[in-house]
Formats: C-alpha cells, structure tokens, sequence
C-alpha cells in the first residue's frame, strides 16, 4: 500500500526545512500545498521555497501558475491525485509521496476529497465581480440569504470571495451553494500519514515577525509594487498584500502596513491551528523533532515498505 506523508502546521513554523530532509532521505519530490505559493509573480510574499532548496529537491505546485488563472480547491486535488499516479516521481515507482503546506482547504481536498461543485464559468465570474464592485459586500450578502438562507448561516460574512462564489453557483446553476455540498469523505486508494508542526505562542509569532521583516528586506515590497495593478484578483486577496496595497492607496502608513500584517499572519497561524486540531489522526511534533519524526514515519508505514 501507499503512504503519502503530510507535514502540515501554521505559517512560519518551520515547515520547508523538514521537508527536504525527509524527501532527501526518501529521494522524493515534495507536493506543495500552499495556495499562494502556486503563483509565479509573488514568491516573496508568500515565503516560496528558494532557488536553492527548489535546485535540492523537486517542488510540485511552487511558481506553475499565474495570478491570473483559474485556480480552486477542487482543481488542486484533481491536479495532484494525477500526479500520484501518473508521474514517475511518485507512485509510478515509489511508495511514499511527500505533500506538506499550510492552505486547510488544499490538504483536505487531497485527503478527504471536495464536493463536486460546477467550474463557475468566464461571464458569470465577471458579472459577478462587476457587481461586487458595484453594489458592495452588504448587498450580495442579502441576496445570498434569499437564494441561499441555510448557506448564508454558515458562511464567512466578511469574506467577499465565500460569499461571491456561492453567488456565482447559485446564478450559474439555478441551484442553491448548499445542494452541492455533500461533504463526503472519499476514500483514496493510499494511506495518508499526517504530521503537525507546533512551536511554543511566543516563539511562532517572534518567527512570524521576524519572516515578515525578512521578507521586505527581500525586495517584497516591489514585489507588491509589480502586481498592485492587479489587486483585485482573487489570487491577491490574501494576508499581506492586502495590508502593503492600503500603504499604496494612502491609507496607511508603511510602518502600519507593517504592524497589520504581522497581526494578521499570527492571527491566521491560530486559525490554522485550530482547524488542524479537529483532526485525530494528526501526530504533533516540534519541527526540531527532525530525528523523532523520521523515526516514527518510519514505524507508521506499512510492513512491505
């Protein structure tokens, strides 16, 4: 049987370094499963994987797409369950795959499968993002309680792409968001192996600020400079360049910008971790934890490997 191994943890925990440890001691590639990190304009911002370690060891999904493709949830896990069984690097000639990253929803559409929800097509998309513009989130999120009341009870109120998307659906389809929401685990020909890494509070948001000055030491904000004509995308509504596109407009001062995104990125690492910690089958580790880790990879795969 197969093993695929997850690494998983909140931003800035030390995710990379324990990757190309263990894919170099199994000589596999590493599946990328950072929902920013797929885009090829902004590696800095998103804490890419460097030159150096991408020439290490092959990295799946880091830089493949552009800002302004296409790119869900849905099609990561169609994307990458090919992959496991199609490229030679993986299943084809190996029996354990390495996926490791921070996007909730990227892992479990791999492990648990996502609900087969239609491919909003181009106009509607666009029809639907005019009118956000136009009309603003407050007005959208009324007609979603009229078209759609029991997804409206559950769904992020402050997140216009949420709230956009079931939008689209529900115009596209003449169904409501909720009737193709089945949220059925797939069973997936492979065994999964999740590992969780955790630091101490103090000590993960001190790496998270540090990281966010590192990165504008790299040149992160011309980075943001070069895609700020783009800032309405999708792709670019996320932790950090939000904050440096307000400093842009004048609505805030860098160093503000600055203090938004640190509290911002600490913010979600704890909304990351919550969500992973629903998860029983996830085994928690310090990432310093390098030789335990291995060890009980190790131990947890099957007896033919």
């Amino acid at each position: 049987m197969k093993t695929l191994i997850v690494i998983l943890g909140p931003t800035g925990v030390g995710k990379t370094e324990l990757c190309l440890r263990i894919a170099d001691f199994f000589h596999i590639p590493v599946i990328n499963a950072d929902s920013r990190q797929i885009f090829a304009e902004i590696p800095i911002g998103t804490a890419a994987p460097t030159r150096e370690q991408l020439g290490r060891v092959r990295h799946c999904f880091v830089g493949s797409h552009h800002l302004t493709d296409y790119y869900s949830a849905s099609v990561y896990e169609q994307e990458v369950l090919k992959l496991l069984e199609t490229d030679a690097d993986f299943f084809t000639n190996h029996d354990v795959a390495l996926m490791s990253g921070g996007s909730m929803m990227y892992i479990d559409a791999v492990c648990n499968g996502i609900d087969d929800i239609p491919t909003v097509d181009g106009p509607t998309r666009a029809w639907m993002k005019e009118r956000l513009a136009e009309e603003g989130l407050p007005a959208l999120l009324r007609e979603l309680k009229l078209l759609d009341p029991e997804h409206w009870e559950t769904v992020d109120h402050k997140n216009p792409r949420r709230v956009v998307h079931a939008l689209e659906i529900c115009h596209m389809t003449g169904k409501t968001y909720t009737s193709f929401r089945k949220n059925t685990i797939k069973k997936r020909p492979f065994n999964i192996l999740k590992i969780g890494l955790n630091r101490p509070r103090e000590e993960l948001y001190e790496r998270i600020n540090q990281r966010v000055d590192q990165m504008l030491a790299d040149g992160w904000l011309e980075e943001a400079q070069k895609v700020y004509p783009l800032k309405g995308l999708n792709s670019l509504n996320t932790v950090g360049y939000k904050e440096l596109f307000e400093y842009f407009d004048g609505q805030v001062s860098l160093d503000e910008a600055v203090e938004k995104i640190k509290g911002s990125t600490r913010r979600y690492a704890r909304k990351q971790l919550t969500w992973y910690k629903r998860d029983a089958a996830v085994r928690w580790f310090d990432p310093r934890e390098e030789d335990e880790i291995l060890s009980y990879v190790n131990a947890s795969l099957p007896p033919n490997e």
